[in-house]
């Protein structure tokens, strides 16, 4: 169920049944010359979809801009700044919570977006109290990342070794290549690979970056991969919301 495509009466019914609620995140930044800008965004927004669809949970429109502000030299790229990131969480919770949602369960993309989406939720909770929302004292959020999914993260390892976990790597664009294969063939093979170290400004990021990968090779990724990768976030993180869901706010 899509919260977009849904009339508020539907959820009306929805919220008598459950008070759970996906909310996709992700980010629109390079993913090298092999990968597309709205990767983190693509493989979040389609798990998550198939989360809701295993557990018959809404799933809410995608929030595609995450917190990458290293990334803003390449041309394409959409970036939060922390503490904007954090008032649109802020205001997403206290939407939905004043409709009766309560438990709140983030499908990630990006691990830039982690300690921000921290830092979102425990404001939150204190600013939901002081508005005096109904059950303000019972929502919970939770972080999903579909990356360090136990099982996602072994078969990566397995396929693709000491080439797979960072930025642009193959397992996440593998998953792009399963929802949109036609991109495959305008992706060249990296002629140059190197390992990632710590660059903070943006230009120098941009020139470390333009020409080589960041300890990855996108050239081993298959559509095929990524159906898999796909069936088996969804299986896992479909049990972890379910958990969730069913589980006593702290």
């Amino acid at each position: 169920m899509l919260l977009h495509l849904m009339t508020w009466t539907e959820v009306e019914e929805y919220l008598k049944v459950s008070q759970g609620i996906i909310l996709p995140i992700g980010s629109t930044e390079q993913h090298g010359q092999t990968g597309l800008i709205g990767t983190d965004t693509i493989c979040a927004e389609g798990i998550a979809r198939g989360v809701g669809e295993m557990t018959n949970t809404v799933v809410a429109p995608t929030i595609n801009v995450g917190m990458a502000l290293h990334q803003a030299a390449f041309p394409g790229a959409i970036a939060l700044r922390p503490n904007t990131l954090i008032e649109l969480i802020q205001d997403y919770l206290t939407s939905l919570a004043r409709a009766g949602f309560t438990k709140f369960f983030f499908v990630n993309g990006y691990g830039g977006n982690v300690a921000t989406l921290r830092a979102a939720f425990a404001e939150s909770y204190s600013y939901l109290t002081d508005l005096h929302i109904p059950n303000a004292e019972k929502v919970e959020c939770r972080i999903a990342n579909w990356f360090t999914c136990n099982s996602v993260y072994k078969l990566a390892k397995e396929l693709y070794g000491s080439l797979e976990g960072y930025q642009a790597a193959p397992g996440e664009v593998a998953v792009t290549q399963y929802f949109y294969p036609e991109i495959i063939s305008k992706m060249p093979v990296m002629a140059e690979v190197g390992l990632p170290y710590p660059v903070y400004s943006t230009t120098r990021f941009r020139d470390r970056y333009s020409h080589r990968g960041r300890g990855y090779d996108p050239a081993m990724a298959t559509p095929e991969d990524g159906k898999i990768f796909y069936d088996l976030a969804v299986q896992e993180l479909s049990e972890v919301y379910l958990e969730f869901i069913h589980s006593a706010a702290a």
